[in-house]
């Protein structure tokens, strides 16, 4: 049994930052890769970033030196800084987990909400 369970989502004012977290707990030996997606409703969910159980990340291009990923592998926790957020960034944004080569887990989400 695996959880994932995110966190830190939130309404904040344009040019505002949110830090979302997201934790994995379980049954599970390690965490392979972390990545945030992020959907609004009638859209398809995107993908945002990704980090490697070696720290490697990868980002959706929208998002570079915008959106800061990191993990602690210790605490099987990733985390997604998002700096300078704009109404665009508005979504729920959610957490999926590569265990191994190919079981992934997904999390239910947290609210992020950029508005004046």
């Amino acid at each position: 049994q695996v959880q994932v369970m995110e966190s830190g989502g939130g309404l904040v004012q344009p040019g505002g930052s949110l830090r979302l977290s997201c934790a994995a707990s379980g049954s599970f030996y390690s965490v392979n890769v972390m990545r945030w997606y992020r959907q609004n409703p009638g859209k398809q969910r995107e993908y945002v970033a990704l980090i490697s159980s070696g720290g490697n990340t990868n980002y959706q291009d929208s998002v570079k030196g915008r959106f800061t990923i990191s993990r602690d592998s210790a605490k099987n926790t990733a985390y997604l800084q998002m700096d300078s957020l704009k109404p665009d960034h508005t979504a729920v944004y959610y957490c999926n987990l590569l265990l191994g080569r190919t079981l992934t887990y997904w999390g239910q989400g947290t609210q992020v909400t950029v508005s004046s």
